[in-house]
């Protein structure tokens, strides 16, 4: 077992309420399948949540798979290694070793993958329960980070309750890549990847406790997932504002657009807005877009080598939460151009810094950023272009919409007051138990 953690920056808790300060603090395993916060918003949020309950006085273990998080001082990461095929040579393609063999874990997570299937989701879930059966006594309760794995209901078998958090179907992420892919060939290698849906789907009705982390989410998740009504709970995200604040010391640009892309996939909707782009780009010849994230060769790549703007795009990628920061701090707009998101964090990130916001009406977007954004229709470069051209044309409307994105930061996206939500849950799961 290998522990580690790193200090950053911790919110201020609220005041505790005379039931928090009767109460013991809760002992949670943080179940985690692949949490490095460049690989993706949920790393991001577990950082995030780990430390906001961390701070309210509970014992947070996160125990993770790789690629690994980073975590803030006080919050305990137990390492569950795994083959990490994604992170070798030729894809992991030549990893398996005769020791490899004694395990059935991994055995069928190596088969699996060279086989095309996704695999970690399963196999974390079955490391996570067996570090569970030897250790499950050192905590009160469990809280995973949507693998919904098999190995949950093996670990609530064992005695000890669990909490899941889904931030939205991956069903939807199927059908968004079946939907974009022309040839049959690959529209079947995509099902076999997705093969995990099918574990996902038979565990999620079975589980007693659910956080969703927005009203449409929740939506997605009874249709998709056929979770029950009364075990669902609706916690919106936090943003740590002590670091995503308004940066007085960087002028913001006049004439740049930014956007977080941390993968190459239809669901971010990026092929509309680098259209939006070139659209723009013959009333506003200065402008430049900026992509968080990593061009490879792939859909993007093609796309803007047809459209001549491969020398007018910047990628950035491996952003420390300061440069994201001063990157918000100097866009004109951020924009959010998803097909779906469950909750949408660059959006709430972006409203924190004081940026003006365009999203679109994907998923969970309008409820995130309210009447502080504004919202066009999903998948229409057209509306976006239409959008951002009406904004960077009107710097007062800029500026009225940069102070209510702030107001609705400060209201709605606060991270004590979602971890003060997710203590009520976890002790009514811990409860429900007893």
């Amino acid at each position: 077992m290998t522990l580690e953690a790193e200090a950053f920056l911790a919110p201020t808790p609220s005041p505790a309420t005379p039931a928090r300060e009767a109460a013991q603090p809760l002992r949670i395993a943080f179940l985690s399948y692949r949490s490095d916060p460049k690989v993706g918003g949920q790393g991001v949020y577990l950082a995030e949540a780990a430390r906001a309950l961390s701070a309210l006085g509970h014992q947070v273990d996160v125990i993770s798979g790789p690629p690994y998080p980073v975590l803030s001082e006080g919050v305990r990461l137990i390492k569950l290694p795994s083959l990490d095929l994604y992170a070798q040579p030729h894809n992991g393609q030549r990893a398996l070793r005769w020791r490899h063999l004694k395990s059935w874990t991994d055995t069928a997570e190596y088969f699996g993958h060279v086989s095309g299937k996704f695999m970690e989701p399963w196999s974390f879930g079955r490391r996570a329960a067996k570090y569970l059966r030897q250790h499950g006594a050192d905590y009160d309760v469990a809280l995973d980070n949507q693998s919904l794995s098999s190995g949950l209901l093996a670990i609530e078998r064992a005695g000890l309750p669990v909490v899941e958090v889904i931030h939205h179907p991956i069903r939807r992420d199927l059908e968004l890549a079946l939907a974009a892919e022309p040839k049959a060939s690959m529209r079947w290698l995509k099902r076999r990847w997705y093969s995990f849906l099918s574990m996902q789907e038979k565990v999620a009705p079975q589980l007693t406790d659910v956080i969703l982390v927005s009203e449409a989410s929740a939506r997605d998740v009874s249709e998709c997932l056929a979770v029950r009504q009364d075990a669902m709970s609706v916690i919106h995200l936090g943003i740590d504002r002590q670091v995503f604040c308004p940066n007085p010391q960087i002028t913001r640009d006049s004439a740049r657009l930014l956007t977080t892309a941390s993968a190459d996939v239809p669901l971010k909707g990026l092929r509309y807005l680098i259209e939006a782009y070139g659209q723009l780009l013959q009333s506003h010849p200065e402008l430049e877009l900026v992509v968080i994230g990593t061009l490879r060769k792939g859909p993007t790549k093609d796309l803007l080598d047809s459209l001549g703007l491969a020398d007018r795009v910047q990628f950035i990628s491996n952003l420390t939460r300061e440069e994201v920061v001063a990157q918000y701090a100097q866009a004109t707009i951020c924009v959010t151009p998803s097909l779906y998101e469950g909750f949408g964090l660059p959006a709430a990130e972006a409203m924190a810094c004081g940026a003006p916001v365009v999203v679109t009406d994907g998923g969970a977007l309008p409820e995130v950023v309210g009447e502080a954004g504004v919202v066009v229709r999903k998948a229409d470069p057209g509306a976006l272009a239409s959008a951002i051209g009406q904004l960077l044309d009107d710097p007062a409307k800029r500026e009225e919409m940069s102070r209510a994105g702030l107001e609705r930061a400060r209201e709605r996206l606060s991270w004590t007051r979602a971890a003060t939500a997710y203590e009520e849950v976890l002790r009514r799961a811990v409860a429900r138990r007893c």
